[in-house]
């Protein structure tokens, strides 16, 4: 396997760290924290680099706050020094990860995403069942508390096997110690949550590159082990095909016990089933049946509050370009509606 062969000044550099600059501040140009960061912007970039340079960095506190997409979810909002040290980590080591990421895996990719995962569903749903002339079954797992269980150890250890450099396994570490579930959370979170060195945090841009690396684990063992050849995974959520029902019950239980063993992760008891795609596969906000796919109904309603908030066109037109990727003709004509009443 090639080693990661960047160093570390590739990363602290003040030509990657001005680099990154750019990259952090699309779209955050108003941001008053960001605002008063580049008001002294050579100042600060220079400082966090003699830091990192001396090895005297440490990670600043995380601002907690709710959003709901769909569901509840907890966001750590770091510094605007440290978010942008994530994008100096990561435009340095994403074009080397992704290189080793198996194709199928879609979450924070570039090139990836939500439309192309669920078209790669379709045309898997449509190998398997011959162009929709057999039977087509689909498992469909999701793992408990996804981010909020990483184990910074297992991920330090996966790490060091595609990193030499010390220094850059330092920096790492870092960012990975700066955040812990046990600490982020209520008490009625720590069921989940074995170890008080677990977690990272949902705002943050290295936690969408180390979470694939971590799962990549599970990917290759997935495909080069098990050898499954329709299998397709977005962040959390994942999806296997097969004509032939008693093989997906004996993977599901060879999946479940690397991720127990291996990822000290667990599948979600209520969210894993097997159905036939005939009878219409809820995967990422849509229902999938073998020649069409319609939004989920909790989808649609937040769609649709989500307008009454914010009735402008760019709205409008961003929920009719999801809906491009899919059957609903008479939603479309629904949302048009509502747009032109609302205004």
């Amino acid at each position: 396997m090639k080693k990661f062969d960047n160093k570390y000044n590739d990363i602290i550099s003040v030509e990657n760290l001005l680099l990154a600059w750019q990259e952090f501040l699309k779209g955050k140009k108003k941001k008053e924290d960001v605002i008063l960061f580049q008001s002294k912007l050579m100042d600060n970039i220079f400082c966090l680099h003699d830091d990192l340079k001396n090895k005297t960095y440490r990670h600043g506190e995380y601002k907690a706050f709710k959003i709901n997409d769909p569901k509840p979810r907890d966001i750590h909002k770091a510094s605007v020094r440290d978010r942008l040290l994530h994008h100096a980590i990561y435009r340095i080591l994403y074009p080397y990860f992704d290189k080793k990421f198996i194709y199928d895996s879609y979450s924070c990719r570039n090139g990836k995403g939500t439309h192309k995962v669920i078209n790669r569903f379709r045309d898997f749903s449509r190998i398997v069942s011959k162009n929709n002339t057999k039977i087509c079954f689909v498992l469909k797992c999701d793992i408990k508390k996804f981010f909020a269980n990483i184990d910074h150890q297992i991920l330090k250890e996966i790490l060091n096997e595609y990193i030499e450099d010390k220094d850059i396994l330092w920096l790492l570490d870092q960012i990975i110690d700066s955040f812990n579930t046990a600490d982020a959370t209520n008490s009625a979170m720590t069921e989940f949550v074995a170890s008080k060195e677990r977690g990272l945090p949902l705002g943050n841009l290295t936690s969408q590159l180390l979470v694939n690396i971590y799962m990549n684990e599970f990917d290759q063992f997935v495909k080069h082990n098990l050898k499954v050849k329709y299998y397709v995974r977005y962040a959390d959520d994942f999806v296997v095909m097969s004509e032939d029902r008693g093989y997906l019950e004996k993977i599901l239980e060879q999946m479940k016990e690397f991720l127990e063993n291996n990822l000290k992760l667990q599948m979600h008891q209520n969210k894993v089933f097997i159905k036939t795609i005939y009878s219409g596969v809820d995967f990422l906000g849509w229902v999938n049946f073998p020649n069409h796919r319609v939004l989920r109904t909790s989808t649609k309603r937040r769609m649709f509050k989500s307008m009454r908030k914010n009735p402008k066109k760019e709205t409008m037109q961003s929920y009719l370009g999801m809906l491009s990727h899919g059957n609903g003709y008479k939603l479309k004509q629904i949302i048009k509606t509502f747009h032109k009443n609302a205004n």
